[in-house]
């Protein structure tokens, strides 16, 4: 199992922690932890780490522990740890980072990420007086020669899936299949991801003993190199290529050179960015009826600008964006696109989320001359002409009671 850790015994050797003017809070005190992580096995967690309490609220935690993850070049996972100290640890903070291979299993990432949750509260134990219990173990240093291994691949990662799904009943069916091939090569300068692949979707239904088919299929191929310039900017150059019969593709392919400016450094994207993007470029599109436009085939030029922001912090998530984009022969050919994403925890015991797109759209360039029938419209077997499209969701957790949270009882489980 290859697991990268970095910065691993950085706390225990030069964390501030270790001021020797500082007293021990309480000998007999666990350590209450709040871990804030959507995708770990917190039940494993709580099994293997039965000296923590477990608290259901960030604001009662002695520490909170932040996860967030990130793809990786390897086509793994990389995660950053952040560790939080409060109450009496107010101002005790540091991060943690792992890498974990894409051919590791599900247990051994939570084995990793635990290892790595149980090191970053170490210098927390040791404050509330827990060193004499404590051990370290280190391996893997026999000698002081560090060899570097050559990359056969030379940073290129292959990946190739495919998928199907069906389901029915006495008066319907339904069939569903995916596939695609991935090509990434991605490094400190450069940043190159390619895929092609396909869907196919078959729905049949049986009303008055007449059988309705509704069909589609598409294929698709893009292609994206992206050069870092410094800690803020970066450039790149995007082609897509694709068909399609809800779109009225027969064949559409577009290419693009783009600018992007990060007001903060890319470092920092794992806990805040504020993005600027701009995109230009053409397309050339052959179609399967006569549009709107009365077009079987054309070329048109286009630019598109993106704002986008994004913070995870300990008290939540804020992300959002807005986009606009027009075509250069008819600046009325436009689209507006507005997006946001809350994930907040007000209060002690109060969280609240909500999310939503709003699209305002009026370059729907590709729209059949003949229109949509009646089956088309139900069946949603082709694009419909519209001028927006949105939608929302949101929700609310409250939560009161015990604060602790560390007992774990699998009997009857789902």
């Amino acid at each position: 199992m290859k697991t990268t850790l970095i910065f691993l015994f950085s706390l225990i050797f030069i964390s501030p922690f270790y001021n020797c003017q500082d007293t021990l809070i309480d000998h007999n005190k666990k350590l209450n932890v709040f871990i804030d992580c959507d995708y770990c096995d917190i039940t494993f967690i709580k099994q293997e780490l039965t000296y923590l309490s477990y608290v259901r609220d960030r604001l009662l935690a002695d520490v909170h522990v932040q996860l967030v993850n990130q793809n990786s070049g390897s086509g793994g996972e990389f995660y950053t740890f952040f560790f939080y100290g409060q109450h009496q640890l107010i101002g005790n903070n540091d991060t943690l980072e792992l890498a974990v291979d894409v051919n590791q299993t599900s247990d051994e990432i939570r084995r990793s990420q635990m290892k790595i949750i149980q090191l970053g509260l170490v210098p927390y134990m040791i404050k509330l007086g827990y060193a004499q219990q404590l051990s370290l173990n280190v391996s893997g240093f026999e000698n002081n020669e560090t060899t570097t291994e050559k990359d056969p691949w030379n940073y290129w990662v292959f990946s190739t899936n495919a998928s199907g799904w069906f389901n029915g009943e006495e008066l319907y069916n339904s069939f569903n299949s995916y596939g695609s091939f991935r090509a990434n090569r991605i490094t400190e300068q450069y940043k190159i991801e390619s895929r092609v692949g396909f869907n196919y979707n078959l729905s049949q239904f049986k009303v008055d003993e007449q059988l309705i088919k509704s069909e589609r299929k598409s294929q698709f191929g893009n292609l994206s190199v992206i050069k870092s310039i410094s800690d803020h900017w970066s450039a790149g150059v995007f082609s897509n290529v694709q068909s399609s019969l809800y779109n009225n593709y027969k064949f559409s392919g577009s290419f693009q050179g783009g600018l992007e400016y990060n007001i903060f450094p890319y470092e920092e994207s794992t806990q805040r960015q504020i993005r600027f993007q701009y995109r230009i470029g053409g397309v050339h599109n052959l179609y399967n009826d006569t549009t709107v436009y009365n077009k079987l085939n054309e070329t048109l030029g286009s630019h598109e600008i993106n704002i986008g922001a994004e913070f995870q912090q300990k008290w939540g998530t804020v992300a959002g964006s807005v986009s606009g984009s027009h075509y250069f022969h008819n600046i009325k050919l436009n689209a507006v696109n507005f997006w946001l994403y809350l994930d907040l925890r007000l209060f002690k015991g109060l969280s609240w989320n909500v999310s939503g797109n709003l699209a305002f759209i009026h370059n729907q360039i590709s729209l059949p001359m003949e229109g949509s029938s009646s089956e088309d419209i139900l069946l949603r077997q082709r694009q419909l002409q519209t001028g927006y499209r949105y939608w929302a969701s949101t929700g609310i957790t409250y939560t009161f009671g015990s604060i602790y949270n560390s007992v774990v009882n699998p009997r009857f489980g789902d």
